[in-house]
């Protein structure tokens, strides 16, 4: 198996499968993420990082905030730039953000704190962060009370992701005190195609050796046929969304 880092750093080469296999975030989602900072006296800027091709970008615009966007990755962001236009694009992570200091009113991350050194990660936003700014965090988890969802996960094996939120969901760390949560749920309607591209795009498959990746899709291949019947597939999700204050 690969190592955490080759696996946090590998979705650069499946960029567009990303773009395509992946869910996006429910608007409300991110409005609730945002809402302790809205202002009608000034801007609402917001730090998207770990932004990947910009899924959590594009919802930011939506909810009217200033948005810059930051990964590590150059293949992503230059995916990102072809999906939204218009938005500043940095190399960087959590734990190193070049941004000044207390120069955003949020930093958020969609599928991504799981990557981060939490402690380095908290002490860095809240750099950034001017007083009384927002770090949220914000996972899409499929809905594994439904029977072939479970049975969706044995074939292609679980993610950091989803153990965290298992597990709790994310730990504060100072100065964060504590992190209040919320969860929505939903469903996705896919094409085989974009079934296959979500698969491909985890970091897990992607890092694969070549006969356990043509296994995993192959078996994901079938289990989509037997429950999409040939034409698209409902795919149950809960939007697991968390917010920190800075003090």
């Amino acid at each position: 198996m690969a190592s955490r880092e080759e696996m946090s750093t590998s979705f650069g080469s499946a960029a567009g499968a990303y773009e395509s296999g992946r869910p996006d975030y429910p608007l409300e989602a991110v409005e609730w993420m945002l809402q302790p900072v809205r202002r009608e006296d000034h801007p609402l800027r917001v730090a998207d990082v770990g932004a990947g091709t910009g899924k959590l970008t594009r919802v930011l615009v939506e909810a009217g905030a200033e948005a810059v966007a930051i990964d590590p990755d150059p293949a992503m962001l230059a995916e990102l730039r072809t999906q939204v236009h218009g938005i500043p694009t940095f190399i960087g992570t959590a734990e190193r953000m070049p941004l000044p200091d207390a120069s955003v009113d949020a930093v958020v991350l969609g599928q991504a704190w799981h990557w981060v050194d939490a402690a380095v990660g908290s002490e860095e936003a809240a750099r950034v962060l001017r007083a009384g700014g927002v770090l949220g965090l914000i996972w899409n988890v499929r809905d594994e009370t439904v029977e072939w969802v479970r049975r969706l996960t044995e074939i292609m094996h679980g993610s950091a992701a989803e153990a965290l939120i298992a597990e709790g969901g994310p730990a504060p760390h100072p100065p964060f005190a504590a992190f209040e949560r919320r969860s929505w749920g939903w469903t996705r309607t896919l094409t085989k195609a974009a079934f296959l591209d979500m698969m491909a795009s985890r970091s897990y498959v992607i890092t694969a050796e070549e006969h356990r990746r043509e296994r995993i899709l192959r078996e994901v291949a079938e289990l989509y046929d037997e429950i999409g019947g040939g034409g698209v597939l409902e795919l149950p999700y809960r939007t697991e969304a968390f917010r920190g204050i800075r003090p």
